[in-house]
């Protein structure tokens, strides 16, 4: 829908290949992947969202890297293209950090974000 032919939209970290594919196989049933999209929230004016999926969405843009598997929900590829994946685990908090080039804006937080043109 939306990025460069031939390059996927996001890349991911070594580190967060590794955790994703624990993820698809430490859950529950058959999971397809992790899901990414983005919502209106926060004090910036956007969040990012990631939920587990068992199905890829028929208009999904799938990022297969080394065994994990994202899905882009449509409506958030224009603002993830570019896209750096990354899992950091520090001593007070773990997770999935992304150094996207599309932000303009991040709230003290870090859970919301604001992009250019908004």
């Amino acid at each position: 829908m939306f990025g460069v032919p031939g390059k996927a939209a996001v890349t991911l970290t070594p580190a967060a290949v590794t955790h994703i594919k624990s993820l698809m196989g430490g859950s529950d049933g058959d999971v397809a992947g992790l899901r990414l999209g983005v919502k209106k929230g926060g004090c910036a004016g956007m969040e990012y969202t990631m939920e587990f999926t068992n199905e890829v969405g028929a208009h999904d843009e799938v990022v297969e890297q080394d065994g994990a598997r994202v899905m882009i929900a449509p409506m958030a590829a224009m603002f993830l293209i570019g896209t750096q994946i990354d899992y950091q685990t520090g001593l007070l908090e773990s997770g999935f950090r992304f150094n996207n080039p599309n932000v303009t804006e991040a709230c003290g937080c870090g859970e919301s974000i604001k992009f250019a043109g908004m």
